[in-house]
């Protein structure tokens, strides 16, 4: 049976200012990596063939029913403003209703030059896709919010980067909506009130239905976004370029650029090369997205009749943020040392251990790991830090019923780890998609105990620490 995709497609009935429609450019000759027949399932596509999988995937043959176009937004990227920013190398082929009845969208990414390529050629190198398929549906097992990864395609054809020629590849990956707080900012910027309203009542249709105001909808996207980022930190996840055109209305983690996770812990942990003051550390996730939020609410305001009022309600909900981010941070927290309903009392044990595995050079996902496992102090440079800390810990678990379980339920074993990323895109260059294929594999269970992939767990030796991740464009 041939690959047939049920399009239901609603941003292509918007106003023709919040889109350029195109198609996407053909490639030389593409060849399918991976297709996810289970994301395929649930999305009530019929997969068809390898060939027709290369073929559509890849922008050679436009499906049936689909309506593709680039998607026009604006955003502050590492704190400036760009009033014109777009979608410089992906497509929206349109939408599908899954079969929960969910709205999502089927985007080309490295599919060619748009209205908003900036000069740029549009199109991916195989090592970006690669560690978007493999990091996002990570995190779509870790139970995360996230954009998903449906095939990778080689084309066949060069791309030309700082580092030399480097093989093509196009993504296709799906998501609630590509929606940004970027989007509502690139009308806002043109003082285009209508075009809010538009957006407005398209976003809190397919998103947040119950939102019947502008300020209901901000205060609907704070929690989503709230609860994100806590759970980012909650597995050690750096997003990399936290700017307000990669942060999605819907409250998914989208635009995986040089994201990475944390080996030994560190709270001003940065690995973006293109973060040279730290603006998107570790630690400093929640600052950025209240302040993204910030962004949000000021380009909300135009909807708002009475603007001293609107700019009093959306100070009032942004202000807040930061005490929802850490409600949800310490419940995730509480959790991962085996607190099935942690109080604002257990805040100190969380940070005392945290500042300890700063201290002594613990591996993030490991030690949290190893909690159920007695074995923790291993860890650490200095057991005798942990020791000291496990007593209080201790005594602490034991008003909890099943303290083990729930630390093996919400610690994971395996993350894509940085070391093995770089590893898995050096092999695929060299056409090797073994690497590849066995991370996703594991990581699609990351809570299980694994004996087979045990050498996933281990954190990277001194000569295979990654410094530095990359955006790819």
């Amino acid at each position: 049976m041939s690959l047939h995709i049920p399009f239901d497609n609603s941003y292509v009935r918007l106003p023709s200012k919040f889109y350029a429609r195109l198609d996407p450019m053909p490639v030389k000759a593409p060849h399918l990596i991976r297709f996810n027949t289970e994301l395929a399932a649930e999305l009530g596509l019929t997969p068809g063939t390898p060939e027709e999988q290369a073929q559509i995937f890849a922008g050679n043959l436009v499906p049936q029913g689909a309506e593709p176009l680039a998607q026009a937004y604006a955003g502050h990227q590492f704190g400036g403003f760009s009033p014109q920013l777009g979608d410089g190398r992906a497509n929206l082929l349109g939408e599908v209703i899954d079969i929960k009845g969910t709205r999502r969208d089927i985007q080309l990414k490295g599919s060619g030059p748009t209205p908003w390529s900036r000069m740029g050629d549009g199109r991916a190198w195989l090592g970006p896709v690669l560690r978007e398929y493999v990091v996002s549906e990570a995190m779509h097992a870790l139970g995360i919010p996230t954009s998903r990864a449906l095939a990778a395609v080689a084309t066949g054809e060069k791309i030309y980067r700082e580092s030399g020629a480097l093989p093509g590849a196009v993504l296709t990956r799906v998501a609630a909506s590509h929606i940004r707080v970027g989007t509502f900012q690139y009308f806002a910027a043109r003082q285009d009130t209508d075009a809010i309203q538009t957006l407005y009542r398209h976003v809190t249709d397919r998103h947040f239905p119950q939102a019947q105001t502008p300020t209901e909808l901000l205060n609907a996207v704070i929690e989503r976004q709230a609860k994100l980022v806590a759970q980012w930190m909650s597995v050690g996840f750096i997003h990399g370029v936290m700017n307000t055109d990669n942060t999605a209305i819907s409250g998914e983690t989208i635009d995986y650029g040089p994201c990475a996770f944390i080996d030994v812990f560190h709270p001003q942990t940065v690995f973006s090369s293109i973060d040279a003051h730290g603006r998107y550390a570790y630690d400093n996730q929640t600052n950025i997205i209240v302040w993204n939020m910030a962004q949000l609410a000021t380009a909300l305001v135009p909807l708002m009749p009475d603007t001293e009022k609107a700019i009093a309600e959306f100070t009032e909900a942004v202000h807040a943020m930061p005490e929802t981010i850490h409600r949800h941070w310490l419940a995730i927290f509480g959790q991962k040392i085996g607190l099935a309903q942690a109080t604002p009392e257990d805040e100190t044990l969380i940070t005392d251990l945290l500042t300890r595995m700063a201290n002594e050079r613990a591996d993030f996902t490991n030690t949290f790991r190893a909690l159920s496992k007695s074995n923790a102090r291993d860890q650490f440079t200095d057991p005798t830090s942990f020791d000291t800390w496990e007593g209080t810990w201790r005594k602490r678990l034991e008003a909890e019923d099943a303290p083990d379980a729930l630390m093996r339920a919400v610690n994971p074993a395996f993350i894509p780890r940085n070391h093995r990323i770089e590893q898995m895109i050096q092999a695929a260059v060299e056409g090797d998609f073994a690497p590849f294929n066995r991370l996703l594999d594991v990581l699609a269970t990351p809570y299980e105990d694994q004996p087979d992939a045990a050498d996933l767990q281990r954190p990277p030796e001194p000569s295979e620490v990654v410094q530095e991740t990359f955006c790819g464009t």
